[in-house]
């Protein structure tokens, strides 16, 4: 326990997007293919139903029959929280790597609940970035400091039925016959940006905070810091949403520039990760090179190199950037505007 503690202790600060649930003698009392008498933890449901209101996820990593385990999660009438389940006689490891790919969310956001020292030592081993925690502490795992985000938003409350919505669109395109941009030309994507108002600012916060691969900077901004962006003539602070036939994805981008009278300079760019198959990772850039360009200005972006943005810096060449300095792992951008992407024919893009 004392090691555990430590642990948990170290990695504080982090934050938690998914917890990853052993069953047996963790979600449950007894042993599935063993014992008749399968009844479900009460404390466990709790822990589940209350991090479900934070915005935090749900999946499983279990060493037990699918069919079965998955029969008795639908009888217990919870087998609803639990996204890409891994139930199989892998690696516990194995589980939680399948599920941070099937998520598109780092190692380090993971939390893996076990009762058995062996199998949360297995992962503490092969994977050092996950929390583990042993089942026997799961009342005190919503007051975890990784557990409790600053803010609660609407997007957040309702962030695992976007996940569900998102794997019936893979659903469906692994149906579709079609180019990739035939598929998405059927979700009738509709891609809103506007300037942010005083109610997105929870949200933003939050993005700044949750999102590390598709993030130009890897700045954490505060909502008052926001706030005062948001109100400054120099500075336009802009978000961007995502809705298509099978929901809305949220609010899912945010830009932020300094506004001068010859230069505006991009100081963070992000998108989530969650729409990165969605073809519309380019559409708020080319909309700020399109307002730059009538504003006159030259366009410069700040880039800060950290191991897990590179597609960013991808994304920036691509459309147009080229390195004007460089400082250590901080680049600045410069695009002529000479040439700028067209928005794509398959999403509807709209300005509020």
């Amino acid at each position: 326990m004392l090691k555990q503690d430590a642990s948990i202790q170290k990695r504080k600060q982090q934050t938690i997007k998914c917890v990853v649930w052993d069953l047996d003698n963790t979600l449950w009392d007894n042993v599935l293919l063993e014992d008749g008498a399968i009844s479900l933890r009460p404390e466990a449901l709790e822990v589940i139903k209350i991090l479900d209101s934070r915005g935090i996820l749900h999946s499983i990593a279990s060493k037990n029959d699918h069919t079965t385990a998955m029969q008795k999660l639908e009888e217990l009438g919870i087998s609803q929280y639990f996204l890409y389940p891994q139930i199989h006689w892998d690696a516990k490891s194995s589980s939680l790597k399948a599920i941070a790919s099937a998520l598109n969310i780092g190692l380090d956001t993971l939390a893996f609940v076990d009762d058995q020292p062996f199998e949360r030592e297995e992962v503490a081993f092969s994977l050092p970035e996950v929390l583990c925690i042993d089942s026997a502490c799961l009342s005190t795992i919503p007051d975890l400091p990784a557990m409790k985000p600053r803010f609660i938003t609407e997007d957040s409350q309702r962030r695992r039925q976007m996940y569900q919505s998102d794997i019936l669109r893979k659903e469906a395109e692994k149906e579709f016959t079609g180019t990739n941009e035939e598929f998405l030309a059927t979700l009738n994507m509709v891609f809103t940006i506007s300037r942010a108002r005083e109610a997105d600012l929870q949200r933003a916060e939050e993005l700044t905070v949750r999102t590390h691969q598709l993030n130009t900077t890897g700045r954490t901004y505060s909502y008052d810091e926001l706030n005062q962006f948001r109100l400054s003539p120099d500075h336009l602070l802009l978000v961007a949403e995502l809705q298509d036939k099978y929901g809305t994805y949220g609010k899912i981008g945010l830009a932020l520039i300094h506004c001068q009278q010859h230069a505006w300079t991009i100081k963070l760019l992000l998108m989530s990760c969650r729409v990165m198959s969605r073809g519309v990772g380019t559409i708020l850039m080319s909309y700020i090179m399109q307002e730059a360009r009538k504003a006159g200005v030259h366009l410069l972006a700040d880039f800060l190199v950290t191991e897990r943005n590179r597609m960013m810096y991808v994304t920036y060449k691509f459309g147009g950037f080229r390195e004007r300095e460089r400082n250590g792992d901080m680049v600045l951008l410069e695009n002529d505007l000479s040439h700028i992407q067209a928005f794509p024919d398959y999403a509807t893009v709209r300005v509020e």
